[in-house]
């Protein structure tokens, strides 16, 4: 049997996901430490919304993808229990902008936007749709946080760019936060999936439970301390920032409470015309 093929994100939020992967039998693409360890994988890093398009392509069978993902992609089936979601701030998905929030709804007429995530970028045109005075002037840009300013009067950064704004200089709005002030429930920004076809002739729930036990593993308190000792000086950013943003930020099980907020981010996104009608969620 082929051996499966990854396509993972090269951010901080997914590090405690890829532990046993990236601490396995060196260059063996062997995962460590589980039960399923004659399951083989090849891993390649990139973007979120390049996660996903490996899986339409069908040059990975399986990605962390965005949420939003799921219903742009088809044939994909969730790996569950696994997902970078939040139940508070998140400090990573961030509208940024030189006039303060309260101003927004008559001040902020266009928003650059990081690209690098669909999900976060119909979750930015929820809150503004529903919440901040409705639609904006939207604007696809990289993520240089002066330039995106530059051209537009707010910008949605993501990911470790996002971690790295120097919030004494701007006026941020998290958006997990802002979500949950809002609805009251949980927002799962990604999640493992599965291309149908992959599944073929391979046991499902073995190669969840991979998963499953390479997020539990990166989630150890020793783990996670080299995670954050490692990762610290590649963002410049000091040691309890990572380590509060791994420990309390970010939220890594699909669980019951992030599956409802999955399902009304799904239904708010098409009543904005941010995404077409989402698929009902099928799991491995």
């Amino acid at each position: 049997m082929s051996r499966l093929r990854i396509s993972a994100i090269s951010y901080l939020n997914t590090a405690p996901l890829m532990w046993d992967f990236e601490h396995g039998g060196a260059g063996t693409g062997r995962v460590a430490d589980t039960d399923f360890a004659n399951i083989d994988f090849d891993i390649s890093y990139t973007l979120p919304s390049e996660c996903a398009e490996a899986l339409r392509a069908g040059t990975a069978d399986i990605g962390i993808i965005p949420a939003a993902a799921y219903v742009t992609v088809p044939d994909l089936v969730i790996l569950p229990d696994v997902a970078i979601a939040a139940r508070q701030a998140v400090r990573s998905i961030l509208l940024v902008s030189k006039v303060p929030v309260d101003r927004w709804s008559s001040e902020v007429r266009s928003v650059a936007l990081d690209s690098s995530s669909m999900t976060s970028v119909a979750l930015a045109k929820i809150l503004f749709a529903k919440w901040l005075g409705g639609a904006r002037d939207y604007k696809p840009m990289a993520p240089d946080l002066e330039a995106m300013l530059g051209a537009c009067d707010a910008a949605l950064l993501i990911g470790d760019p996002a971690l790295q704004v120097n919030r004494d200089r701007y006026f941020t709005l998290d958006l997990a936060e802002e979500w949950k002030a809002r609805t009251g429930k949980s927002f799962v920004f990604a999640f493992w999936a599965i291309r149908r076809a992959a599944l073929v002739e391979r046991d499902g729930a073995a190669i969840a439970e991979v998963f499953k036990q390479s997020r539990d593993h990166g989630l150890l308190p020793r783990n996670l301390e080299t995670i954050v000792q490692e990762w610290a000086p590649r963002l410049g950013l000091p040691v309890e920032t990572i380590r509060v943003y791994l420990t309390r930020s970010v939220h890594y099980y699909l669980d019951p409470p992030c599956l409802e907020g999955l399902e009304l981010y799904y239904r708010f996104a098409e009543q904005v015309g941010a995404l077409p009608r989402a698929p009902e969620l099928q799991f491995v």
